[in-house]
């Protein structure tokens, strides 16, 4: 058989094989989805890749193969094109018809989701710019915000922390201030369980002194696990008067001077959340706690540790005495 015939029957080969693969896929596609049960209701998230959607379906109950999702998303042009939101699936629905519904984005009810070791600015930002949402704090300062929603002032006028991170769902045209409302008051639940619930003998005057110290664990922990050592760090230095030193009150405490790096000029610049220069907890929270960052807090580990390092890797090395901190400093950090 000559090249040419061996090319033409190859590229037939690949024609037959391509249009049975998309035939398989539109098969699939149009084919009901075994729902865990008659009717559900799933949340898509804000800010959902397609693949993580996916994923929420499937948790959620919707048994839409990954993969093939994906591909049938991509070949529409719909990537970019699906909303958050919580949406009603019942029995019978093909996969199309489940793409088709979050593309339009056929919601029982919109979505906001705050993120723990958010800042309150980012919060309101992201509520800024939720379109789902009417935006009646546009232009409030922190402190008319927390009266609008019949919140007492804050200290400093700063609503620093006082918002519970989670998923909250709302109607189309929502006034903003029912989910900062919402929020503030799920807040107040979670840490009056928290303070009730609260280990003996805390070096800690009152549940706003644990929800400034729960900020501070929120945003010092990048594996679960560590929360209530970082807590019990902290507990130990207010025992015994050691300054905190925790870089992310200071990067809180420079503000918009903050340039993505801290500098050595940074640490011995004094602002009010400088726990390198001032003894004691920043006078307000640090970001939105969540409620691991709270339960640590308020119960945290029995060890007699002082000083902590980051491994690099999201977790910490804890020590008791400063030359064994050394030596973990001179490994994680320096790499010696």
């Amino acid at each position: 058989m000559s090249l040419l015939k061996k090319c033409l029957v190859a590229g037939a080969a690949l024609a037959v094989l391509g249009a049975a693969a998309v035939g398989g896929i539109w098969h699939w596609a149009a084919t009901p989805v075994q729902l865990a049960s008659l009717q559900l209701d799933v949340t898509i998230k804000p800010h959902s890749s397609v693949r993580s959607a996916t994923t929420q379906l499937r948790r959620g109950g919707v048994p839409v193969q990954t993969e093939l999702f994906v591909l049938m998303t991509r070949v529409l042009g719909l990537q970019s094109q699906l909303k958050s939101g919580n949406y009603e699936f019942k029995q019978g629905i093909t996969p199309y018809e489940v793409l088709q519904k979050m593309a339009l984005g056929d919601v029982n009810e919109y979505v906001a989701t705050i993120i723990e070791g958010w800042t309150f600015r980012h919060m309101r930002a992201e509520l800024d710019a939720n379109p789902a949402l009417r935006h009646d704090s546009a232009g409030m300062t922190d402190a008319q915000l927390l009266a609008a929603i019949g919140a007492p002032p804050a200290p400093m006028d700063n609503a620093e922390g006082l918002f519970f991170p989670d998923t909250y769902l709302f109607d189309k045209d929502t006034s903003d201030l029912d989910v900062y409302r919402r929020a503030y008051r799920l807040m107040q639940v979670r840490l009056a369980e928290a303070w009730a619930a609260r280990a003996p003998g805390l070096p800690l005057k009152s549940p706003y002194e644990a929800l400034t110290l729960a900020s501070l664990v929120e945003k010092e922990t990048g594996k679960a696990g560590d929360r209530p050592l970082v807590a019990a760090v902290f507990a130990n230095r207010l025992r015994v008067g050691m300054p905190l030193q925790t870089d992310p009150a200071v990067i809180y405490g420079l503000g918009d001077g903050y340039e993505g790096r801290l500098h050595k000029s940074d640490l011995q610049t004094d602002t009010l959340y400088n726990t390198y220069l001032r003894l004691g907890l920043p006078p307000t929270p640090i970001a939105l706690p969540g409620a691991a960052s709270l339960q640590a807090a308020l119960n945290p580990a029995s060890t007699g540790a002082l000083y902590f390092v980051a491994r690099g890797d999201g977790s910490s090395v804890f020590s008791d005495n400063l030359v064994d901190h050394n030596k973990a400093v001179d490994k994680y950090i320096r790499g010696q």
